[in-house]
């Protein structure tokens, strides 16, 4: 199990194999919530389609892709994170 350390301003670094695993980025939010006396839950916060819609828009500009590309890239994409 990874473990982390806590730093004298109540710092942490999530172990990276926690951070690809939960997909996690510089700049996410993490929710904690605490658990009885002396457990923490960790959940990544998920973005809403408003907070990601202008990245979209300015990532896509000019390029369109077909059903079946998008559909592909998805695939690699799970593939990659998963395996």
């Amino acid at each position: 199990m990874p473990l982390a350390t806590l730093t004298s301003k109540g710092q942490i670094t999530i172990p990276g194999s926690l951070r690809k695993k939960l997909h996690l980025h510089a700049g996410d939010k993490i929710d904690f919530s605490l658990i009885g006396d002396n457990e923490v839950l960790l959940r990544p916060v998920t973005r809403n389609v408003d907070e990601v819609f202008a990245c979209l828009h300015v990532a896509a500009k000019g390029k369109r892709a077909s059903v079946a590309e998008m559909d592909a890239a998805i695939q690699r994409k799970l593939q990659q994170d998963f395996e």
